[in-house]
């Protein structure tokens, strides 16, 4: 439905979609179909604009909306840049046919290897942890020091974990798909089913609150619903977050789960070079300090300051498997949690 989009503001609808960005003559532009929604994300439009004279422009909807739109559009579509999140949801993108390769020596020197598509097709330009969380009154901290130790017999009954429809949930899955082979990966999602405090239900937020509430003693979310709970203006939400403690997994082996927000090229994008240095701009030092603070994420160029929320935590070992791997195996992660009767 077209009211599911929105518009940044300045920008008018056309009613047609190849019209919908209609340029002004001689004016350069990039259009941009973004999943994200922060209020920050126009500073980085903005600064890209004083930088290179190219103006931005955006139109939001949800990830499988713009990707269905972009089908719809073909050969006739304004849009040059397809901004997500979850390497699964660029991999659904990949799927879809909707998404270019790009060469850029740029990229290439800014971007690690295991966060970017090994053909270019889309490049990670945030990183997002998925942590554990427990009461430490009811669970010994060392008895979850790992994905894998979800499945323990002794967390039976404590476990608060999302809906297995959740893309966040079923990246992980393919992570120990990856790691465990398909049987191993069934065999700990069969046991973390067998932990369950309760059926899957609401967000991630909504998990490190059932923590907090009594309603469980462990739970699974994305590193930034905490701190958004730790940092916020209610005392309750900060009551919260001081009443669970935080667990980074498998920091003697693997390190922590690491998922992306990132962008790729439109197969059918009509302004390709400035949808490449645009691509290119998100890599920079200023645009990825803007692009990961926005949401407490990290940043994935190394020389670039974290948020202090971050930076508190110290040194944290990330996964380095390679994000792709996430979406090649989404379909057998998802069987793998049906399989499991993860609902």
């Amino acid at each position: 439905m077209l009211d599911s989009f929105k518009l940044r503001p300045g920008i008018r609808w056309f009613g047609l979609a190849a019209t919908m960005f209609a340029t002004v003559a001689g004016a350069e532009q990039v259009n941009l179909y973004s999943a994200r929604h922060y209020d920050v994300d126009q500073k980085i439009y903005d600064a890209f604009t004083e930088q290179t004279g190219i103006e931005v422009r955006v139109l939001e909807g949800s990830s499988d909306q713009l990707v269905q739109r972009i089908q719809r559009e073909g050969i006739a579509s304004p849009a040059d840049v397809l901004i997500t999140v979850d390497a699964g949801r660029l991999w659904r993108a990949e799927q879809a046919g909707v998404l270019q390769p790009v060469e850029s020596e740029v990229l290439d020197q800014r971007i690690p290897e295991h966060l970017r598509h090994p053909q270019g097709l889309w490049f990670g330009f945030s990183q997002r942890m998925r942590l554990i969380y427990i009461d430490p009154e009811n669970v010994d901290p060392e008895k979850v020091r790992t994905y894998e130790d979800l499945a323990r017999p002794e967390l039976e009954g404590k476990i608060c974990i999302r809906s297995s429809n959740n893309i966040y949930n079923q990246s992980l899955v393919a992570s120990m798909v990856e790691v465990h082979g398909v049987e191993g990966a069934e065999a700990w999602a069969e046991g973390l089913v067998d932990n369950l405090a309760r059926q899957p239900q609401g967000g991630d937020t909504d998990q490190i609150r059932g923590v907090a509430a009594g309603e469980c003693d462990v739970a699974v979310a994305n590193h930034y619903y905490y701190l958004r709970l730790a940092n916020s203006e209610d005392p309750d939400d900060r009551a919260v977050a001081e009443d669970v403690q935080v667990i980074f997994p498998n920091q003697d082996g693997r390190g922590v789960h690491v998922n992306i927000g990132g962008a790729g090229m439109v197969d059918n994008a009509p302004n390709r070079e400035n949808a490449v240095r645009f691509l290119e701009y998100l890599s920079s030092d200023s645009a990825q300090e803007l692009f990961a603070r926005a949401n407490y994420e990290y940043p994935v160029t190394e020389d670039v300051q974290r948020h202090e929320a971050l930076a508190e935590w110290g040194d944290v070992k990330l996964d380095e498997l390679g994000i792709d791997a996430l979406g090649r195996n989404n379909p057998e992660a998802v069987r793998v949690a049906d399989r499991a009767g993860w609902r």
